[in-house]
């Protein structure tokens, strides 16, 4: 009995070496369908979705919670498949408890939808919170509730995340916004930098192409004041130039400021003291408009006893992130794993 004992340890230890369990997550994109983007001026309403499933999932019957990653102007969804080694990284060496990660493609026509319902190029909002959240929940092992799911990204994706975030806390908890831009009129974004000077000499898309910040522009008029009267860019914006004389338009800036979270906060004090909790950072060397942005929001917040986490880097706007001494593996997901709720219903 005792030598029929070890040989049944023996064959089943054979066996656990013979097939183990793999240590990487796998990548899997589908295509979502969603009536919120539907719209008359060319925007694809058919969207890349990237899912991250962790090592082992194909194996069994858990679920997990979900962090919401969000791109930044200009990218897309495909850029989950390089961020996989990190993921693996952090699980691996116990940075975070195995978890999905969701990417979005909302790369537009015009760069990126900075996640703004439009009133005509689409409701990118409402496609990420509703859309994106109800096909995760439908199609993969996700425990489905608000304590479980987080949100973050990074620049116009923190932008996002934080925006989306005081908007819906019923839906996610805590957020993590990683450099994030947009979220007040500074520098590049206001009336006395060469930014609208400059757009108000462009007169058609081959120009704009050659000018980043009139492309941002652009991208914040039709997310926050589109116009489809008003060819070729279809937006109003706040500041415009007639020869040398500056014209604010107050109506216009009053939308941006509806869409930009320094201006938001006293609307929204109440969902923000529903998150759980609320975090960004920034690179000191990324850049005035990002530093500035990020203290004032974080000043804003103290001051009306919001509690957060906003912490200043040695870095740029890109570096000391997507690597793995990076702020991803070492700052972001451990501040979901701490947060976020990982019990199975």
């Amino acid at each position: 009995m005792k030598n029929l004992l070890i040989i049944c340890l023996l064959f089943l230890s054979f066996n656990f070496l013979a097939f183990p369990q793999s240590d990487k997550g796998t990548v899997v994109t589908d295509t979502l369908y969603s009536k919120n983007l539907e719209n008359n001026f060319g925007e694809n309403p058919n969207r890349a979705v990237s899912v991250y499933l962790p090592p082992g999932y194909s194996e069994s019957n858990e679920r997990y919670p979900v962090i919401y990653f969000l791109h930044g102007f200009s990218g897309n969804n495909s850029m989950l498949t390089p961020m996989a080694e990190l993921l693996d990284f952090a699980i691996a060496t116990n940075k975070i408890r195995p978890f999905i990660m969701v990417i979005p493609d909302q790369q537009t026509t015009y760069d990126g939808s900075f996640y703004s319902n439009s009133q005509i190029f689409g409701n990118w909002e409402d496609f990420t919170a509703f859309d994106l959240v109800k096909y995760m929940d439908d199609n993969f092992r996700t425990i489905a509730k608000n304590e479980s799911r987080g949100i973050t990204g990074h620049s116009m994706g923190g932008y996002g995340a934080i925006k989306i975030a005081m908007h819906h806390p019923e839906i996610f908890s805590s957020v993590y916004g990683i450099s994030p831009g947009a979220l007040a009129i500074v520098r590049e974004y206001g009336p006395n930098s060469s930014t609208y000077s400059d757009f108000a000499k462009v007169k058609n898309q081959e120009e704009l192409n050659k000018l980043y910040f009139g492309k941002v522009i652009v991208a914040f008029g039709r997310s926050w004041s589109p116009n489809p009267n008003k060819p070729p860019f279809y937006v109003d914006v706040p500041f415009e130039y007639q020869g040398e004389e500056l014209i604010v338009n107050q109506d216009v800036l009053e939308k941006w400021y509806k869409n930009m979270p320094f201006y938001m906060v006293d609307d929204y004090l109440d969902n923000l003291k529903k998150l759980k909790a609320i975090k960004f950072d920034w690179g000191r060397n990324a850049g005035d408009r990002f530093t500035i942005q990020c203290k004032m929001f974080s000043q804003k917040l103290e001051n009306v006893g919001i509690k957060h986490f906003a912490e200043e880097y040695i870095g740029t706007h890109v570096n000391n992130i997507y690597t793995k001494d990076g702020r991803i593996p070492n700052q972001m997901l451990p501040f979901f794993d701490f947060y976020l709720d990982f019990e199975q219903e």
